[in-house]
């Protein structure tokens, strides 16, 4: 049957149209059942895992649908990223994103997935500051005066970090190469402070809220923070910057979700996420779990992710990390 020309052009116009109604009506009905949080960390203690259950609360109530946190631990969040990249881009399954996956996506040459490529950035959630500890032992009682003792003492010096390629191992390689020192570096599966405390290893580069109370009570000597800025609960401790000047180095957190992901979820997420990190209480709670809030849009979090990729992954082929 042949069709007149101006009905034939309003029945294609539609068909332009129709995809286009669904998406913004997938949107505005999103979500309609419940979404899981994949976090790559195991559940209970982590900044990380706290954050995310904060921000899964926090959606829950505005969404009106539960925002579950789903924790799958192993190969370094590897397993995390590669169960939401293969899962459907329809805003139901988010990631917990953290500066290692960023510094994952040099440091794997093997992985199914590229992080970036991979993964949509949705929203950021805190930036998390770290500190430069020393056992009491080391004679040094400022950074100045540890850069002289090291550059003296090459390869006399152990830096502990929670394993090959983690976030204080390569903040540590960083400041060897701008700081020009040779320390030898001691991955550990496990916790470091005993031996850090015993002075078995003497230098971590670690997130603050560990190590605050040992800083108090004068177990170990804080040298410097590693954040461009000075860090009010350290007031009086130096940034490393202060000292190597362009060293800057801090953890960061967000949520991303399998590329595709219609844009209009993304942006209903991104509002409600930066709606949390604008709320006092919710504010307060992420500060005390160790934290500054991020509140970015998803393309200003994705050149974050992106910036941080390439600088870490400089650090890595530099340093020659690998991992078995």
């Amino acid at each position: 049957m042949k069709l007149p020309r101006r009905q034939f052009l309003h029945l294609a116009a539609g068909a332009v149209a129709f995809p286009a109604l669904s998406r913004n009506v997938s949107a505005q009905t999103y979500p309609a059942r419940p979404v899981r949080l994949i976090v790559g960390l195991p559940a209970g203690g982590s900044a990380s895992d706290i954050v995310a259950r904060l921000m899964s609360q926090w959606l829950s109530e505005r969404l009106g649908q539960q925002f579950i946190v789903d924790n799958r631990p192993g190969a370094a969040t590897n397993l995390a990223t590669e169960a939401v990249v293969r899962a459907p881009p329809d805003g139901y399954t988010l990631l917990f994103v953290t500066a290692t996956n960023a510094i994952n996506h040099t440091l794997y040459n093997n992985l199914s997935f590229n992080f970036i490529r991979d993964i949509a950035p949705v929203a950021g959630t805190i930036r998390v500051p770290f500190v430069m500890l020393v056992n009491p032992s080391v004679p040094a009682k400022t950074l100045p005066e540890f850069i002289a003792y090291a550059k003296a003492n090459p390869g006399k010096l152990n830096m502990a970090s929670s394993g090959t390629g983690s976030v204080p191992h390569v903040y540590g390689e960083l400041f060897k190469a701008m700081a020009g020192v040779d320390m030898v570096h001691v991955p550990y599966r496990g916790n470091p402070f005993p031996d850090l405390l015993s002075g078995q290893v003497q230098v971590i580069f670690i997130s603050i809220p560990p190590a605050i109370e040992f800083v108090r009570t004068d177990k170990l000597r804080a040298l410097a923070v590693t954040p461009a800025t000075r860090q009010e609960v350290l007031p009086d401790i130096p940034t490393v910057g202060e000292i190597v000047p362009g060293y800057e180095a801090s953890a960061w957190q967000g949520i991303g979700a399998p590329k595709k992901t219609p844009a209009e979820i993304i942006d209903r997420l991104n509002k409600e996420i930066n709606a949390g990190l604008a709320d006092p209480k919710m504010k307060a709670q992420l500060v005390n779990s160790g934290g500054s809030v991020l509140a970015l849009s998803s393309s200003d979090f994705g050149k974050l992710i992106a910036e941080e990729a390439e600088k870490w992954g400089k650090v890595i082929r530099a340093a020659n990390i690998k991992v078995e």
